[in-house]
């Protein structure tokens, strides 16, 4: 397995130049991506072209960026400049970015080469990305399982060794629930550390992008690269990635919820949390048990907003503007817009996206704001009070990242609230802005666990820490 510090002596010695480096995965993308379907595009001419670059830095022997020559993948809701960005829609089946995302942009100065834009599910909106409307994406480890969403692409890419990393976009668990579900580690940042800048939103109070990757130091050096203030996204914040010395967790103290391990819960995934809790305390972690009383109402609370939110983002989509647009009609020598409004939603979004939409749409409308959106929002502040008294007592707060283990393709389409359930463990953390990360910590019938663990704001060096114990523990063959 190749990490970035791998590749990086790799390349730095002259063992494999960057070109040769990108044709292979470029190829393996090609071999095998048929049957994960994983990526959405590949961007083959412009990762060659910046390959060459870095090769004749080294032959220069100038100065090589961090990332040189690391291959990575983009979810399909991050742009860049001259690749097809679809959001997993058909609304924005013919869009081509014109610049870079800022994430895409300091990836790019890095070093990192871009292989390709992976599969999602539509605006993000869903937990399985099956939602696409170019088909689902495969679970590398089960085929007939799903790897998670929304983010599902990002994470089988790098589950199934076609990219080092990958970003991926997270609103309520599509980081970390993809993560768990492929086997990899998946990073949730605080809300506000990484910009949202050229990347398609959905709920902007929620959104927030981070990255995949095989291990948790891969995953700190894209954080590390990506984080810090944009002078293009107010909601970023001046804030400098500082990674803590060390690997151990002695003294830590880590709160286990109770409404976490409550019925509901797989057996499976609940022995698996509970034992590597065990190990984590054998390493000098202190357990307690917590309580986190609001976390009931959560789910409720965020498909609310999610869904307010997504219909006043989704509103620019009108075919005129913005999206796919329809044969134009004329009425009496007039355009019909009322006619093409109705044909570009009706035909560009797929059917989660246009629930969500009306439910949203709903939720904003004059005599039920207050009964809806409103009282979310002040549920919205019990929740944060919760955590901020549960940070009084601890340092990290630990637990599953979903309720059951990968579910087959089709089990859930059925059902939307089925699959909305996918998300109960995730959603609290973008409610609060809080930075949560998914690493893997076993497996049950040869299906991959992730344990998630959450920490106060701007505090990912406590996560990425903890995360590198939990890795030596149960993947030691991930620890160099």
């Amino acid at each position: 397995m190749e990490t970035i510090l791998s590749i990086r002596e790799k390349i730095s010695k002259r063992e494999i130049s960057a070109k040769e480096l990108a044709q292979t995965y470029l190829k393996k993308i090609e071999e095998q991506d048929k049957d994960i379907h994983a990526f959405l595009a590949t961007a083959p001419e412009i990762a060659l072209k910046e390959a060459e670059e870095i090769d004749r830095k080294i032959f220069q022997k100038e100065q090589l960026p961090p990332l040189a020559g690391v291959p990575y993948s983009l979810k399909d809701a991050i742009c860049a400049k001259g690749v097809r960005c679809t959001a997993g829609s058909r609304m924005l089946e013919q869009y081509t970015a014109a610049f870079d995302a800022t994430v895409t942009q300091r990836l790019r100065q890095a070093g990192a080469l871009l292989m390709g834009k992976t599969n999602m599910d539509e605006f993000g909106m869903g937990a399985s990305t099956e939602n696409s409307a170019f088909g689902p994406t495969k679970n590398p480890f089960d085929l007939s399982r799903v790897p998670g969403g929304s983010s599902g692409g990002s994470a089988a890419s790098v589950a199934a060794g076609e990219c080092v990393f990958s970003l991926g976009e997270d609103t309520g668990g599509s980081i970390r629930l993809p993560a768990a579900f492929c086997g990899v580690v998946g990073l949730k940042p605080t809300y506000g550390a990484v910009s949202r800048y050229g990347v398609i939103a959905l709920a902007s109070s929620l959104d927030q992008v981070g990255p995949f990757a095989n291990t948790v130091e891969d995953a700190e050096i894209i954080f590390a690269t990506i984080a810090g203030r944009d002078p293009f996204d107010a909601t970023t914040v001046d804030f400098e990635y500082m990674a803590e010395g060390g690997i151990d967790c002695h003294n830590l103290r880590i709160g286990i919820p109770k409404e976490y391990f409550a019925q509901g819960l797989d057996s499976q995934i609940k022995d698996r949390i509970v034992k590597t809790l065990d190990e984590l305390k054998h390493e000098g972690a202190q357990l307690k048990e917590i309580s986190l009383p609001s976390v009931q109402y959560a789910l409720a609370v965020y498909y609310i907003i999610n869904t307010s939110e997504a219909s006043a983002n989704l509103a620019r989509y009108d075919g005129i503007r913005y999206g796919y647009s329809p044969n134009k009609e004329k009425q009496n020598g007039e355009l019909d817009l009322m006619g093409q409004y109705l044909q570009t939603r009706g035909r560009g979004f797929g059917s989660e996206v246009k629930r969500r939409i009306m439910l949203g749409t709903y939720a904003l409308s004059a005599g039920y704001y207050d009964a809806f959106y409103l009282k979310a929002q002040k549920i919205r502040t019990l929740l944060k009070h919760d955590f901020e008294q549960a940070f009084k007592e601890v340092d990290l707060i630990a637990g599953p990242v979903s309720p059951f283990l990968p579910f087959r393709i089709g089990e859930k389409t059925a059902d939307p609230l089925s699959m909305y359930l996918v998300d109960v463990y995730t959603v609290p953390v973008n409610l609060v802005a809080l930075p949560a990360i998914s690493v893997p910590v076993g497996k049950a019938q040869n299906l991959p666990i992730g344990m998630q663990l959450i920490a106060q704001h701007f505090k990912e060096s406590v996560l990425f820490r903890t995360a590198k114990v939990i890795e030596r523990i149960c993947n030691p063959r991930m620890v160099s």
